[in-house]
């Protein structure tokens, strides 16, 4: 049962005999949080000792719990624009292209619906399903706060009643990702709540909570990011794994501060904060000083012996949740802001390169940093200047940095990375980003970078493991050409590593996100040529499919669709061309799978 400070026994008393109404009534949001969040806590509704996860022993029980933030929350810039009246013209436009985003969403949610239901994917060539999140429906818990801002209440009531039915005392699968369990599930439950105000949602979200919870009983309290969920449900010794990805320790912040924010239970806080702890400590340690090295060893709190730093995979959200939690908590939680800029000026002086592109577009990308000793002993960071379509996130991150904490030059960075993205996006054979490519580097951000098609050329023979020391001008040439022809290279690419496109979200979310800051237009058209070209050629019969080479003439369709591309592709498709005031930045921050949770304001 949850403690209650002696001065809550009247209030609480209060509260019982009304307690009928908020038992009775779904869609009863809880008492409004004041900043101690003391009638946060909605007796009958969340307090549920029974529930499988809380009847277990803990093994390693915290000393302490540190106390939610208090005080109220200050008075952040604002993130969005203010956008000027439209022209009837610009409204219509922009409400056929909302309408075409809808209805390939209701395409993918009927199929989803007749063909896998309950399940954690649709597969949208076979009509199979697939379970790969835990098996406790992972689209449906994902794209519940989607129906909701697409108005499609018929399908959020189904759907709701479903997902409160969900057990999560047992998984199908023998390990889950507790990363991927918190964004998808912990995420979509919370959002969904705040959106709605539907008690059924919070009720879930506190189950997943309590599960994920488990998580960290360790010796440690470090999390167990691979987690054997079986073993723990039997009351197993656990203890962290001396070897984790940084993101999938560092990116469960967000998620567990808004469940103790709405329920008033600091534990989850107090159980992320102390990750958060290791986080600072270790920032100034690491071989990139600033960042933190995309594999780290929780078992013995050492996040700093890694050589490899990347915005991009593996590493991306533990980022990108710096300046989100600023505004998640009203800026109650300064430590998260100073850590964001220490990363950007670390980003900013290694990661970010611009190319050398036929256009001679003044766009940027960002690279990992790979840190070996030089010939003398010393400690060298070099760039490898492989673009990511994960990695594209990083523009609205800028973004959203730039204005909540005041740095404006930051926000030119943000459009170039933007930018990179979507130039990205027009040069392929279809319009569509690769998973990962390799592109050659201007001399510096600064200045001209002509394009040098001779350097383009034996730069991606260079890639391909071709001798060209001892070719001529034109051997170099003729060799390149058949290079490009045999890997279906696109002008200015010097290799294409990766493929794939599995439907991401990364960079219609930073053109989201810099549309909603700036307010420029041409950001728009950027959105409507990227989803046109994405339903061209991934569009099944039942929904859209990944896809397994960008280059090819007609690329295969793989029949997968991951939950996130209806619950984020395609939400920020739909919020693009919707108004600017539906989930407004000033009001929501986005998780890092899309799920918008409600910030403090004052």
């Amino acid at each position: 049962m949850a403690r209650f400070p002696r001065r809550l026994i009247v209030p609480l008393a209060f509260l019982l005999a009304v307690g009928f109404y908020y038992t009775s009534s779904v869609h009863s949001p809880i008492p409004a949080l004041n900043w101690q969040y003391e009638s946060a806590i909605a007796p009958g509704v969340l307090d549920d000792p029974d529930y499988f996860w809380r009847k277990l022993p803990t093994h390693y029980l915290p000393q302490t719990i540190r106390p939610l933030p208090r005080g109220k929350p200050l008075k952040l810039p604002k993130i969005q624009h203010h956008f000027s009246r439209e022209t009837s013209a610009e409204k219509e436009e922009r409400l056929g292209r909302q309408r075409a985003v809808h209805e390939a969403f209701v395409r993918g949610w009927k199929s989803y619906r007749e063909h896998a239901w309950l399940q954690d994917e649709l597969a949208p060539v076979s009509g199979g399903s697939k379970n790969t999140f835990g098996g406790w429906g992972a689209n449906l818990v994902d794209n519940l706060d989607t129906l909701w801002i697409m108005n499609m209440h018929v399908e959020f009531e189904e759907a709701v009643a479903a997902a409160t039915n969900i057990s999560f005392e047992t998984s199908s699968l023998t390990e889950i990702n507790v990363f991927e369990t918190t964004i998808r599930y912990l995420g979509g439950f919370l959002s969904a709540y705040d959106l709605s105000g539907d008690q059924r949602l919070l009720r879930k979200a506190r189950e997943v909570g309590d599960m994920l919870y488990v998580a960290f009983d360790t010796p440690n309290r470090m999390p167990i990011t691979r987690w054997e969920v079986g073993k723990a449900a039997k009351g197993e010794l656990q203890e962290a794994s001396s070897w984790a990805l940084i993101a999938e320790t560092g990116s469960l912040c967000m998620e567990f501060t808004r469940l103790s924010f709405v329920t008033g239970d600091p534990k989850w806080f107090d159980a992320t904060e102390r990750i958060t702890g290791v986080l600072k400590a270790e920032q100034s340690k690491t071989k990139l000083p600033g960042m933190w090295p995309i594999s780290i060893n929780p078992k013995d709190k050492n996040f700093h012996g890694d050589n490899t730093f990347s915005l991009g995979a593996m590493a991306d959200s533990v980022f990108e949740y710096l300046p989100k939690m600023v505004a998640l908590s009203g800026g109650l939680l300064p430590d998260y802001g100073e850590m964001y800029k220490y990363v950007v000026n670390t980003a900013k002086k290694h990661s970010f390169y611009r190319p050398m592109i036929p256009d001679n577009a003044d766009i940027l990308l960002a690279s990992a940093v790979h840190v070996n000793k030089d010939a003398r002993g010393q400690e060298l960071p070099v760039s490898d200047h492989v673009g990511q379509h994960l990695v594209c996130f990083v523009g609205g991150m800028l973004a959203i940095g730039s204005k909540l904490l005041q740095r404006p030059d930051d926000l030119d960075i943000a459009r170039k990375l933007t930018d990179g993205c979507i130039w990205t996006y027009k040069n392929t054979p279809h319009g569509i980003m690769p998973e990962t490519f390799l592109m050659v580097p201007c001399p510096s951000q600064s200045g001209t970078c002509e394009w040098d098609e001779y350097a383009w050329r034996k730069a991606l023979l260079v890639s391909a493991e071709r001798d060209v020391t001892r070719l001529t001008k034109e051997e170099i040439r003729a060799l390149a050409d058949q290079v490009i022809s045999d890997k279906r290279l696109p002008k200015g690419f010097a290799d294409v590593m990766d493929r794939r496109y599995i439907l991401r979200p990364e960079a219609i979310e930073s053109v989201f996100v810099l549309y909603r800051v700036t307010g420029d237009k041409s950001l728009l058209e950027s959105a409507w040529a990227m989803f046109q070209a994405i339903q061209k050629v991934s569009k099944t019969k039942l929904a859209n499919s990944a896809l397994g080479d960008i280059t090819e003439l007609k690329p295969h369709q793989t029949d997968s669709m991951e939950s996130f591309w209806m619950g984020e592709t395609l939400k920020y498709f739909y919020l693009i061309f919707s108004e600017p005031d539906l989930v407004s930045l000033d009001e929501y921050v986005f998780n890092t799978e899309a799920h918008p949770l409600k910030r403090l304001v004052p």
